[in-house]
């Protein structure tokens, strides 16, 4: 071993001119770590990827249904008495006592407007004139009825009145404020049942309010 050979090459390399072997690692290991780094790296952009597929397709179901878990139900108003809270418009309606009806009779059958009157007037009604109809409305109003008062009335004494006779047709004149006409028309049987005009009027009292977005 010549005395220029460096220690622990076994003699494998000389020194034959002016420049010295280079000393180098192998490659080999470095280039394991690299690959292995790599595949972890991919692997992780695939499985990052493929969550985000299974979201798309599936919809964001986990999310929405915590969003509605914490969201509270709103609470219905109780409907109150008809004469002390307001209307749709703000207005407090008026009791039946404060309301005079007129109650005419356009239907060739005789005796409704008397029979009619009878029963608003259980019903707490005012009653005013009863009879026929003038001859305007004498067999002319089609469906069960018409309710005629002054444009004052029509968001107060009208809809009240309204709420006896299901399908009653609304309409205001000329009139001043005063009382109001209940004509019964050609399909007149009978009153709206008490039960349930008494329940059209408490809805009429307080309606339910209309559903705001959620904020939740």
């Amino acid at each position: 071993m010549s005395m220029l050979t460096p220690p622990g090459m076994g003699g494998q390399y000389r020194i034959t001119g002016e420049r010295y072997p280079r000393m180098r690692r192998g490659r080999r290991r470095g280039w394991i770590v690299s690959v292995c780094v790599a595949s972890v790296v991919a692997l992780g952009v695939i499985g990052w990827g493929t969550l985000q597929l299974v979201g798309v397709f599936t919809g964001d179901g986990g999310k929405a249904s915590a969003a509605g878990a914490g969201c509270a139900p709103s609470a219905k108003p109780s409907p109150g008495r008809s004469a002390d809270v307001a209307s749709r418009t703000g207005k407090a309606l008026p009791r039946p006592a404060g309301i005079k009806v007129n109650v005419l009779n356009a239907t060739p059958r005789s005796g409704l407007a008397k029979k009619t009157a009878d029963e608003l007037r259980k019903r707490g009604f005012t009653i005013g004139q009863v009879g026929n109809a003038p001859k305007e409305f004498d067999k002319k109003v089609p469906g069960p009825g018409l309710v005629l008062g002054a444009k004052t009335s029509a968001q107060g004494a009208l809809p009240v009145l309204a709420t006896q006779l299901a399908g009653a047709q609304q309409r205001t004149d000329a009139r001043g404020a005063g009382d109001v006409d209940l004509i019964l028309g050609t399909a007149f049987t009978k009153l709206t049942p008490q039960a349930a005009a008494t329940q059209a009027l408490s809805a009429l009292a307080s309606p339910s309010p209309a559903p705001s977005p959620s904020s939740c």
